[in-house]
């Protein structure tokens, strides 16, 4: 039992707000002198090696560096205004590009944070400005912006692919149906409530409406073409096995500069801050993933793995009861722990036993991408909720955005639910 001992106080310090990566470290500590002697550590280093040598995880740092420059130097709110003016003269067009946007912004920085806070604040006050509803401007800022989640190429599927032993680029490939299915969701509904509620979401009048058509038209695809060029190059450089995921990242990389140099607003500032903040979020990436790596090792070798093991094998129609159970403790914990937690702490858990059932890795770890996603948009403690308040005008209530999000959780939900009963339509094996 000292494994689930070891779960429940991580989860409790975690709650209480202590630091994530101290928090498993400590804990691991502790717990591994109490259940084996302090020789167990002396394993350690060579796991500290083997992460500090993963050519997959060099990716991480140089796609963060990629959303950051794109972030300061505001191609992504340039790129909302853009598509504005190709839908925002239909109603609900607006939030159409929002979402489309959200996309965009997903396939070229993988951020979550970064996306929610930039929509929130390009996107909602000129939603508002519009007059659309609170409750739906609010929600499909916070759903197109956990889009990051799932849309390649996402943090999260680097480093399930790292935990899960699956190719990136494979996984990659194998989440551009359910992204495409969702981001579809997320648009008919928008479109089927401007239709029915024709106060939801006005049309919006772009100010470049008194421009001729081919010289508007001029102005979106400068802003459109080159970050769709860089996304196309990122992604199509690894579907086309011309690069691994890690090049393809610096080819992002250096595609980011590119851009922000081709608009004119790339200064040694933004470098510079750039640079810091991408060395902040790497840092504080493997600093978790040492410490869970401590911590997955005393788990395992207190038996925990085993206990979770045996009990699931106990249940009735072991496969599926294994995947409701495992989706439901992780939409659950996404409620409370970030995303790289739960990817390196439970999921490594729940991957033994997984491959024990012959459970496709590939159908295995979109699920839990999409359940990530779920969980950032979950009241009341869904991540993208707190990052929009902290950005939002004082008229938007706490209120107004958990009205907001329920619609697009059920869509997330339903989309999940297909992938788990149907996952032969997104091309996967399943059991």
């Amino acid at each position: 039992m000292i494994g689930l001992i070891m779960f429940a106080i991580t989860l409790i310090l975690l709650m209480v707000g202590f630091p994530v990566a101290f928090t498993f470290a400590g804990v691991a500590v502790i717990f591994g002198i109490f259940s084996e002697g302090i020789d167990l550590f002396g394993f350690m280093p060579y796991r500290i090696m083997s992460v500090m040598q993963n050519t997959i995880l060099m990716a991480v740092p140089l796609f963060i560096f990629m959303g950051i420059i794109l972030q300061k130097t505001r191609l992504a709110e340039q790129l909302l205004e853009a598509m504005g003016d190709l839908f925002g003269n239909i109603r609900g067009g607006l939030a159409v590009s929002t979402i489309l946007v959200g996309s965009l912004l997903a396939a070229s920085t993988g951020v979550v944070g970064a996306s929610v806070i930039a929509m929130g604040v390009i996107s909602l006050p000129v939603m508002l400005k519009h007059n659309y509803k609170k409750n739906l401007a609010t929600g499909v800022i916070c759903a197109s912006g956990t889009l990051g989640q799932i849309i390649p190429p996402s943090i999260v599927l680097i480093i399930l692919a790292d935990v899960l032993g699956v190719p990136v680029g494979d996984l990659f490939h194998s989440a551009v149906m359910p992204s495409l299915v969702l981001v579809g969701g997320y648009i008919t509904y928008v479109l089927f409530i401007a239709h029915f509620d024709k106060t939801a979401a006005p049309a919006f009048v772009s100010k470049s409406q008194h421009l001729p058509n081919i010289q508007k038209y001029i102005l979106v695809a400068k802003a459109i073409i080159p970050p769709i060029t860089l996304i196309i190059a990122v992604l199509g450089s690894i579907f086309l096995g011309i690069a691994t995921p890690t090049e393809s990242a610096s080819i992002g990389a250096v595609g980011a500069l590119i851009l922000a140099l081709f608009y004119q607003r790339l200064n040694w500032d933004i470098l510079y801050q750039s640079s810091i903040e991408t060395l902040k979020v790497s840092a504080m990436v493997f600093a978790i993933l040492i410490g869970a790596t401590a911590f997955s090792m005393v788990f395992t070798y207190s038996g925990g793995d085993t206990l979770v093991e045996e009990f699931v094998m106990g249940l009735p129609a072991k496969e599926m009861s294994f995947i409701l159970i495992s989706m439901g403790i992780i939409l659950i914990l996404g409620f409370f722990i970030d995303f790289v937690e739960i990817s390196l702490i439970i999921v490594p858990i729940f991957y033994p036993i997984a491959l024990s059932l012959g459970i496709d890795m590939q159908w295995f770890a979109i699920l839990i991408a999409m359940n990530l996603q779920t969980s950032f948009l979950t009241p009341p403690f869904g991540f993208s909720l707190f990052y929009l308040k902290g950005v939002a005008p004082k008229s938007i209530q706490t209120t107004d955005i958990y009205q907001g999000v329920i619609p697009f959780i059920i869509i997330q939900v339903a989309v999940l639910l297909s992938l788990i009963i149907f996952p032969q339509w997104y091309g996967f094996t399943g059991f």
